[in-house]
This record gives structure tokens, C-alpha cells and sequence, in this order.
């Protein structure tokens, strides 16, 4: 009997943080958000919400971006990390916090002229990172992400 009580316990534990769908998300190492994975806007506006000091507000422009940019984008997060791809063709970004920077993954960053400038152990995909203060040039990240749109996609 005190097994089952202790089960019972555990499972009303367990529906009492379920149900508390307006609780904070959690910071995972570096500071990036631990967000459920979810297809669509809202998960990733969910991501941008919960980045941490000045993340977010990056990460609304370059949400912004992206969308002015591939009208038809599809989002979704996946492993903490915001995604944006066609529909059925793959993801061309992918965003990541760290402690001190925003990672912009280029799925296939190695074919975008000019090569975004950090390498990566996969050979297709390069990186853009962004520190607080940096003054980003929204019209070469546009013009990335329009060039990656149009590649194949990472199946993921």
C-alpha cells in the first residue's frame, strides 16, 4: 500500500507542474531557453519571449527579418532551437543561445556567396554569431537567408 500512495503522489506531482502552463521557461546552459517542441509561430515566439536580456530583442528582429524576407517560411522549435525552412523541403536556419553570443546556423551556409564567416564540423553548414552591441547588416543576413530558402533544406 505505502508503494501505491507513493506512485498516486508522484503522478499528482507531475499533473500539478503540467498544469502550470504559465510557469517561466527554464535557462539550459549559456542561457538558452528550454522550449517544448512545436510546429508553427507560436513555439517559436515562445522561444524569442523567454531569450534572455538582450537576446530578445534580437531575436524579434531577426524573426522579423526572416519573415519579411520568406514570406511562406515555416517555424518550428526542435531541440531548443527555432527553426525556419520551407514546408516539406527542410530547414535552411536554425537560432541557438549562448552565454555570450546568438548562433545562426546556415544549414547549407557553405553554397551562400558570400560563405557567412564561421566554420563548422559539417561541412555544408556555416555559422553567423551575434554578440550584445554588435551592429548586425540586416541586408546581408537577408540576403543569406533568401539565398538558403532557396536551397535544399536540411531534413531534420
Amino acid at each position: 500500500m505505502a508503494g501505491r500512495t507513493s506512485r498516486t503522489s508522484g503522478k499528482v506531482a507531475q499533473k500539478a507542474t503540467a498544469g502550470n502552463a504559465e510557469a517561466e521557461p527554464v535557462l539550459l546552459s549559456g542561457g538558452n531557453p528550454q522550449i517544448a517542441k512545436g510546429y508553427g509561430n507560436a513555439p517559436v515566439q515562445a522561444y524569442i519571449a523567454a531569450m534572455p536580456g538582450w537576446k530578445s530583442d534580437v531575436g524579434r528582429r531577426l524573426d522579423a527579418l526572416v519573415t519579411r524576407t520568406v514570406p511562406d517560411v515555416y517555424k518550428a522549435v526542435k531541440w531548443n532551437s527555432p527553426l525556419y525552412g520551407i514546408e516539406g523541403d527542410g530547414w535552411f536556419l536554425g537560432v541557438h543561445c549562448f552565454a555570450r553570443y546568438i548562433k545562426l546556423a546556415f544549414f547549407r551556409g557553405a553554397s551562400l556567396n558570400p560563405t557567412p564567416p564561421g566554420a563548422s564540423k559539417t561541412p555544408q553548414t556555416r555559422y553567423f554569431h551575434i554578440h550584445e552591441g554588435d551592429e548586425f547588416d540586416e541586408a546581408q543576413l537577408a540576403d543569406w537567408i533568401s539565398q538558403a530558402s532557396q536551397l535544399p533544406g536540411e531534413k531534420m
